[in-house]
């Protein structure tokens, strides 16, 4: 069995990237609302801040941040993913099938992870979330892509709505 080397650090910020299995699915935005219980479920279950995020048609980015004490970032996303397959059982549909093992054909099996070192790494991952449908082409400015914290940033006064819509921010690639 292959053993994953994880940083775990408690009360600690970590971007994550969660994604669809077949990445030619929209499930993510299409069930948009179903995303966004499981999210909820999962941070009453094992509560968890969520600084930043953005859902795309195929996979998510976001930034978690852990209460003090607590390392456990993997059973948050374990419970956010069968959360998401819970309800997606009840859509007529959607092509849910499982594996031998119980695993749904919803999520690749993985995720990808990296411990926020710092506030300027953290800042160059919130840019990162929040600039990611302009860079895959989805649309042409970052505020208008309904699905992202980006508006909640503008909102607080954080960014201004017209922030970034050409410029990449730097950050090293994210598991795409």
């Amino acid at each position: 069995m292959v053993s994953y080397r994880r940083s775990r650090v408690p009360g600690a910020c970590y971007f994550l990237t969660l994604a669809l299995q077949d990445r030619r699915r929209d499930l993510l935005v299409r069930y948009c609302g179903d995303l966004r219980q499981s999210i909820r479920t999962a941070m009453i279950r094992k509560p968890f801040r969520l600084p930043a995020i953005v859902v795309l048609p195929d996979h998510l980015h976001l930034l978690i941040e852990l209460p003090p004490g607590d390392a456990d970032f993997s059973s948050r996303v374990r419970m956010l993913k069968s959360g998401f397959v819970s309800l997606l059982r009840k859509q007529s549909d959607v092509d849910l099938r499982f594996s031998a093992k119980g695993e749904a054909n919803i999520w690749q099996r993985r995720f990808w992870e990296h411990l926020i070192r710092d506030e300027r790494d953290y800042a160059a991952h919130v840019d990162y979330i929040h600039f990611n449908p302009v860079k895959h082409g989805l649309v042409g400015a970052v505020r208008d892509w309904p699905l992202s914290s980006f508006h909640r940033f503008v909102r607080q006064g954080l960014l201004p709505a017209d922030w970034v819509g050409g410029a990449e921010p730097e950050v090293a690639s994210a598991g795409e």
